[in-house]
């Protein structure tokens, strides 16, 4: 497939029944992943193709889709809704990465909306592909469309059935117009035979065999390597630099001095090692004499980020949400509860650290990049090389890990000034500390809840104060003044019915980059929200679980709290009472435990989806031991049930490390922490059993990639408390807080 322009939806399908090699239906999987699509696709003709599916004569049904694979299953998923509304063969559904062309393809994979993005478009290209075929069997036989039918790749029709293969239709139904795909009938769900099953992974036999390709499997003839020396200190240059000894290391070929910025800059630059090998280039680096200008973030660390959230908190922050008065039901209230809650910096650490293959010519250039934001990533490289972005080839390779890290475009314009200077094609890879050391963190927080009870144990009154390093202030003066509802996402949207709430922000200043981590502000504001609320339950004497259902009352649909958002997925409280009720069953939840063990639950919204986790701890051994988690999940249908099961274990263990391992830390504009030996991750002996129980939907699918990350820690640490009487307020747990 080219990358050309947009082109008439018409004209295209005219070329390809000329050519007779495929049906191509297009459809358009919108940016906003869980807007209108069909209003999307109705003001975007003509042609708005983001993604094809193609139909050969030898019955291969391709789907060609911008959404980037990072262990999250879309490869399997998305061809199942695909090959449930076209009628065909499981087997015969195969997948390709799509090009990179914005005027086309949205290619963003984040947000937890792969699967929520896609489902009513890949349902609507399906269908208006079997109401093709259908149209073109019945011609063919002279009969209505109303008599034939669809199934497993034929098109059938009397008794006895007659039939004719998918392959054998594809040139005459090619020649036919388009369906509407708003009016294209869809199948009754009642009706599936694919979604809704356990399906094996598309992706797995390659990934198993090695044959599947990562960005760091890249390899161009000619290719040489490189690694970056980068200033240890958050937005300090390079002062100057001795490259001899450097260029004395066999197998370097050269040592220049690069400077990132526009899209692709989080850093000032530094000093590229060029070799022939990564070995070389390292090994290059290792002797490469540098000295930093520093600037004024040397001054930088941890302990005055916290002299900074305290001297905030001592103050009143900006109103974000006030209804009614808390400030005066606290004053009146006999029992108040006030709380504060940290949280530190988190790297991402995906297996497969930062790396980026780009190749330069005079007129053109090619990339191959694990990338979340492949259009962001063409940009990128286009501007460095001084091209237009349509000459810019970017292929997206799979990738180890994305959680939001890959979103970023540094390592990419990195990749594209080396290439430059080179004239042949580089990879730029980062080795572990790099990764470590130069990522987006998850922004640093600090909160005080507030929260008055009545006799009755009704919630009079619920403050909660935050303020933070947000990730706006980060990349623009206009995100300096975003008054920081960014940091609080559907933690404003507060489930527990009370008359008096008032949420406040204040920013802190950091020169530390900051960007999406696995759940962005909601793992925050998930840990905060429901470990308070459990301290608001035990100070009103009651059961937490019983104290939750209480709050939320009667069912209802409450809109998110925020400017715009009000009629966009509201929090339908009855999904919530749902997930934590499932939860708490199928963990026992009114058995008692033996001694020193003890039971913490959360719930929380997210991503337009429900989740809530209990967690078992045992105290008997010092300090804790997390014994299991159990976690119920509602994220409407279940496309893939297997890859539902997944990513909810695998957000869990991402949860469960930083809930109590080890912090990202800061001393002299730096961070301290350098690779697993003191940024450590859950190792497979320190896995508790997680049980996963799914409710089933008839809903459309909303996110699952992320929504478990929130309730893992406030579960936990609930759970602690339930066990030992210890109230854990900061993350990530420390012996210390246990004593």
């Amino acid at each position: 497939m080219t990358t050309a322009p947009v082109v008439n939806r018409r004209d295209f399908l005219k070329k390809s029944a000329r050519s007779g090699a495929a049906l191509v239906i297009g459809f358009h999987v919108t940016a906003r992943a869980f807007a209108d699509q069909a209003k999307d696709q109705e003001e975007k003709t003509p042609n708005p193709f983001d993604a094809w599916v193609r139909i050969t004569a030898d019955d291969r049904v391709t789907l060609l889709l911008g959404k980037s694979e990072m262990g999250q299953g879309v490869y399997t998923s998305l061809p199942m809704i695909l090959a449930e509304e076209l009628c065909v063969d499981w087997k015969q559904v195969h997948v390709e990465q799509a090009p990179t062309n914005p005027k086309i393809y949205d290619l963003g994979t984040g947000g937890s909306g792969s699967v929520a993005g896609s489902w009513l478009p890949l349902r609507q290209a399906g269908a208006a592909a079997r109401e093709m075929l259908i149209a073109a069997a019945a011609k063919r036989w002279d009969v209505g469309t109303d008599t034939c039918k669809a199934k497993n790749g034929f098109v059938v029709h009397g008794h006895p059935e007659r039939s004719l293969r998918f392959g054998e239709l594809v040139v005459d139904a090619s020649k036919l117009p388009i369906p509407n795909l708003n009016k294209v009938p869809l199948k009754n769900s009642d009706d599936f035979t694919i979604v809704g099953r356990d399906m094996h992974r598309l992706d797995t036999a390659a990934k198993s065999s090695g044959k599947a390709k990562f960005g760091i499997d890249s390899r161009v003839d000619g290719m040489l390597y490189a690694v970056i020396a980068r200033c240890p200190v958050f937005e300090g240059k390079v002062a100057s630099f001795d490259a001899r000894k450097a260029k004395a290391v066999r197998g370097v070929r050269d040592v220049f001095e690069i400077k990132t910025s526009g899209r692709g800059a989080s850093t000032t630059g530094g000093v590229a090692v060029l070799a022939e090998d990564s070995w070389a280039a390292i090994e290059g680096r290792k002797a490469l004499e540098v000295k930093w200008e520093e600037g004024a973030a040397a001054k930088e660390s941890s302990e005055e980020l916290r002299n900074q959230f305290l001297a905030n908190a001592a103050k009143p922050g900006g109103v974000l949400r006030n209804e009614g008065d808390a400030n005066a039901a606290l004053e009146a209230a006999s029992k108040k509860v006030e709380a504060i809650y940290e949280l530190p910096f988190a790297a991402h650490v995906c297996m497969e650290p930062m790396n980026c293959t780009v190749h330069i010519r005079p007129d053109s250039a090619e990339a191959w990049v694990p990338s979340q934001g492949p259009q962001w990533a063409q940009a990128v490289i286009a501007e460095a090389a001084k091209l237009p972005p349509e000459k810019v080839t970017v292929h997206t390779t799979l990738m180890g890990g994305g959680f939001g890290r890959r979103y970023q475009a540094d390592f990419v314009m990195e990749a594209a000034q080396v290439a430059k200077i080179a004239g042949k094609p580089v990879m730029v890879l980062w080795t572990r500390e790099d990764d470590m050391q130069h990522d987006f963190y998850r922004p640093a927080s600090y909160h005080r809840l507030q929260g008055a009870l009545d006799n009755d144990g009704k919630l009079l009154a619920y403050k909660h104060f935050q303020t933070s390093t947000s990730i706006a202030a980060k990349w623009s003066q206009k995100g300096e003044n975003d008054p920081g509802m960014g940091e609080f996402g559907t933690g404003a949207t507060i489930p527990y019915t009370t008359p008096n709430i008032r949420i406040e922000y204040t920013l802190a200043h950091s020169s530390a980059p900051r960007a999406w981590w696995r759940s962005v502000e909601h793992s925050s504001s998930g840990f905060v929200m429901e470990s308070f609320v459990d301290e608001l339950a035990h100070a009103a004497g009651e059961d937490p679980l019983a104290f939750r259902l209480k709050l939320i009352g009667d069912s209802r649909k409450i809109p998110q709290f925020g400017e715009g958002r009000e009629d966009y997925h509201p929090l339908d409280t009855a999904r919530l009472k749902g997930v934590l009720q499932l939860a708490a069953e199928k963990a026992g939840w009114n058995k008692p435990l033996p001694k020193g063990q003890g039971r913490g639950i959360a719930g929380f919204y997210s991503f337009f989806s429900y989740v809530a986790a209990v967690a078992e701890v045992s105290a008997s051994s010092a300090p804790y031991d997390v014994k299991r988690i159990i976690c119920a999940v509602d994220c409407g249908r279940a496309v893939n049930p297997n890859g539902v099961l997944a990513q909810v274990e695998s957000a869990a263990i991402y949860a469960l490390t930083a809930t109590v391992k080890d912090a990202i830390t800061v001393e002299g504009g730096r961070v301290v922490q350098s690779n697993f030996n003191d940024y450590a991750m859950i190792r497979m002996n320190e896995a508790p059993p997680i049980e996963v129980y799914i409710v089933p939907s008839t809903e459309a699918p909303t996110g699952i990639g992320e929504p478990t990350v929130p309730v893992v820690a406030p579960a936990i640490c609930n759970a602690i408390f339930n066990a030992t009487g210890k109230r854990l307020r900061r993350l990530p747990i420390r012996r210390e807080d246990l004593a």
